[in-house]
């Protein structure tokens, strides 16, 4: 399974709903919290995107929070 990462800040609703969703699926992933994190934060508006949390797998990509796109992991 390719790693999965999320870029994400505290009190995130989107982002905890992401994370108990990998969760359910028994996906594990890595967390970069984006509060004191400039260069993070350059590398998401760098990929266009502007709201968070922004997933990363592999070449895919995407913001929000995606049950669609966690579902396509787990299978």
């Amino acid at each position: 399974m390719t790693e999965i990462t999320i870029y994400s800040k505290p009190n995130c609703v989107q982002c905890n709903a992401t994370y108990q969703a990998l969760d359910r699926k028994q996906l594990s992933y890595q967390v970069i919290d984006l509060s004191d994190n400039n260069q993070a934060i350059e590398f998401i508006k760098e990929l266009g995107y502007q709201q968070l949390p922004v997933v990363i797998v592999g070449e895919q990509h995407w913001s929000g929070f995606r049950p669609d796109m966690i579902n396509t992991l787990a299978d």
